[in-house]
């Protein structure tokens, strides 16, 4: 099975100078959680809920005066629409994330995968929960 089966289709994407207000008001419409950020015709990396909150509210910044490019992860982890669903499971495993971006073979995003996309769509119950155990194997917290 390949990913295109699975995934959730319609990514919206924001521009990296967009302001952080701007991102949560389109998150927060879109009723998700990660926005693909691009600039000049590319993709640069991905701006989460939790950026917001941990990378600048926590931090203090303002969230009207800053841009997503400052507090975006840039190291985005994409797997291919045409993939096995067996390796973007892996990818998700290793790298630990709940969500997974999809792209074509011209790197336009095109979707997301999830645990739950995995859960409901896959019909692979095994699979699913090895996704689940793996990425919720809890972190040593600096306390």
């Amino acid at each position: 099975m390949q990913v295109k089966e699975i995934m959730t289709c319609n990514v919206e994407t924001i521009d990296s100078q967009a302001n952080l207000v701007e991102a949560a008001q389109k998150m927060r419409a879109l009723e998700v959680g990660a926005l693909p950020v691009w600039e000049d015709d590319t993709l640069i990396g991905m701006i989460t809920d939790r950026d917001i909150t941990i990378r600048a509210i926590a931090q203090e910044k303002n969230p009207s005066a800053t841009n997503v490019k400052e507090i975006m992860s840039s190291d985005v982890c994409c797997c291919l629409q045409d993939d096995d669903i067996h390796d973007a499971a892996r990818m998700m495993e290793d790298r630990s994330i709940h969500r997974l971006l999809v792209v074509n073979s011209n790197n336009d995003p095109v979707g997301f995968v999830s645990l739950s996309d995995f859960a409901v769509k896959s019909h692979d119950e095994h699979l699913a929960y090895e996704v689940l155990e793996r990425i919720s194997e809890p972190a040593c917290p600096h306390r």
